[in-house]
């Protein structure tokens, strides 16, 4: 759960897509358009669109972007198929159905790769002679009659051999020449529990009954499960049931191996999740007085608060939106909180965790956010107080990956300041334990401040968070937003590009120096934050007793 004040932008970049074009929201088309065609289940059903709303925020953006506005009821069935993958015993959930026939020339053609990012897609026409097939799962279960995406890019008749389809592997490592042929046309969808190489293996899966991938549509959801839509070919015939009958057997070939976790759940993160049960930190709801409210998020709010005598503020999601995702969520942000306690981190009081009524409550912060110091009063930081404020997050975030733990959502929205202004490090609702393997996936903090590989849905590890204290940074030195003057989508396309906010005229070189170290495109060659905190700490030094101005010069 993200709560804001004044940022305009959520915590989950998936989960503000709606408005990631200048205000437009695709799912109240898609829900109108539900509507408009009537659909029976937009008709009957009054939750509807409270559910859209939670399917789109399990999805990246790129998501929302290969939705086809004439098969909106795609959406219902991608909602159906996630659902049923929740049971172990249908994963891999599938949906088959042919596309249309095509006749392929046989060239010498250099191979595309798919990847997990494809967010350019552009729309196809609708097909025609399409044949619908019912959605089934491993064990033969109707998931209903709707039919599948088709917003798929252009065909391209350019063939890749599933056998050759790793992740990361280079483009030009595929070629090869077919002939003159007929070619029925499939689509594939799976729907499983998203983890590590898992595009490798439902490729092979695919070429196990001599299927050829010609594209593939691939998003992995905030809380572990996979979506994946294949444009295949190889299959001789227009049968579609006998396709269904070749891809229940290969399943069942590989018994056992569809239900690991995608997120490579930490020794830590299990031993949590048992405490999670039980613990001295679970708080009477009835001792907690709330008060006024601080902020407002998409599942819930912050409220100012008193417990036991003492001012606190308290983090209620609100009932109404509650699902095992978000109470998911909660979990985790409750058990990182309860494994920090330092200066510069936000101290955790306790949480309600009897459903519904769930909260958290952390020591009230006077001070407010950075943002609003910055973005309210306008402030122009002398570069003695910049560099307490950047120090003390250095510290706080230093402390943060000592633990293991990533933040994924630093920004000046989420550094609150206590009564003498002291800076530390709030809202661990997107923040996780780092996965055993070192890196994780998934499009997970907020446009303007994410980095570069975490947009682009490659694996990436704690030096995400030191890309997003380059733009903090560039903040506190220009009291700017970044990239004001685009939507934070247009930045977050940019900054794949190699965007960064413009140089700041007039400050230190160092500070540009570092910023620019920071926000490099190679995570490796960032700095740690126990190398950030060093250097600031000797410009600190170097500043203190002489005369400043307050562009941080």
């Amino acid at each position: 759960m993200d709560l804001l004040e004044g940022v305009g932008e959520s915590s989950s970049p998936a989960r503000s897509f709606g408005g990631g074009f200048g205000g437009y929201d695709i799912r109240n088309d898609v829900y109108n358009r539900l509507l408009e065609t009537g659909n029976d289940e937009a008709v009957c059903n009054p939750e509807l669109r409270e559910l859209l709303d939670s399917h789109f925020n399990r999805l990246p953006a790129s998501y929302a972007l290969d939705i086809n506005m004439d098969r909106v009821e795609d959406v219902l069935l991608h909602q159906k198929l996630l659902a049923m993958a929740r049971d172990p015993e249908n994963r891999p959930v599938f949906h088959i159905r042919l596309l249309e026939n095509f006749w392929t020339k046989g060239d010498d053609i250099e191979e595309e790769l798919v990847s997990r990012a494809l967010s350019d897609a552009k729309p196809n026409k609708s097909m025609e002679n399409e044949r619908v097939q019912p959605a089934y799962d491993r064990n033969r279960n109707f998931v209903n009659d709707f039919e599948p995406c088709s917003k798929l890019e252009d065909l391209n008749l350019d063939v890749i051999n599933s056998n050759d389809l790793e992740r990361g592997t280079s483009a030009e490592d595929f070629t090869r020449r077919q002939e003159v042929s007929y070619a029925p046309i499939h689509e594939v969808i799976f729907s499983t529990v998203d983890k590590p190489k898992l595009l490798s293996q439902l490729s092979s899966l695919l070429s196990d009954i001599g299927l050829n991938i010609r594209e593939a549509h691939v998003f992995s959801t905030t809380d572990g499960y996979s979506l994946d839509v294949f444009v295949v070919d190889g299959w001789p015939v227009e049968d579609t049931e006998g396709l269904n009958e070749a891809m229940r057997k290969a399943i069942a070939r590989n018994e056992g191996s569809w239900s690991s976790s995608s997120h490579s759940q930490s020794v830590v993160e299990k031993a949590l999740a048992v405490e999670l049960k039980s613990g001295d930190w679970e708080l009477d709801r009835k001792l907690i007085k709330i008060g006024e409210k601080i902020a407002s998020g998409s599942c819930g709010d912050l409220y100012r608060g008193v417990y036991i005598g003492q001012d606190v503020a308290v983090k209620v999601l609100r009932s109404e939106h509650l699902n095992d995702t978000l109470e998911d969520e909660f979990a985790q942000e409750v058990a990182i909180l309860r494994q920090v306690q330092h200066r510069n981190v936000v101290r955790f009081l306790g949480a309600c965790t009897k459903s519904p009524h769930l909260c958290i409550v952390t020591e009230y912060m006077p001070g407010g956010s950075l943002y609003d110091y910055l973005h309210k009063n306008h402030m122009a930081l002398k570069l003695s107080q910049l560099l307490k404020f950047s120090i003390d997050v250095c510290k706080g975030m230093e402390y943060l990956h000592q633990k293991n733990i990533i933040h994924r959502d630093l920004k000046t929205a989420n550094l609150l300041m206590d009564s003498v202004n002291v800076v530390k490090v709030a809202d661990f609702g997107v923040a996780r334990f780092q996965s055993v393997g070192g890196v994780m996936t998934a499009e997970t903090g907020t446009y303007r401040w994410m980095a570069p590989e975490v947009i682009n849905h490659q694996p990436y590890d704690q030096k995400a968070d030191v890309f997003s204290f380059a733009i903090v940074l560039w903040e506190l030195v220009t009291a700017k937003v970044p990239y004001e003057t685009m939507t934070p989508l247009q930045a977050a396309l940019g900054v794949r590009q190699g965007l960064r906010p413009e140089l700041p005229k007039n400050a230190h070189p160092k500070l540009l120096d570092l910023m620019q170290r920071c926000w490099g495109a190679i995570p490796a060659n960032r700095p740690s934050f126990s190398e950030i905190k060093v250097e600031l700490e000797e410009l600190l030094r170097e500043v203190q007793d002489t005369p400043e101005e307050p562009n941080g010069s």
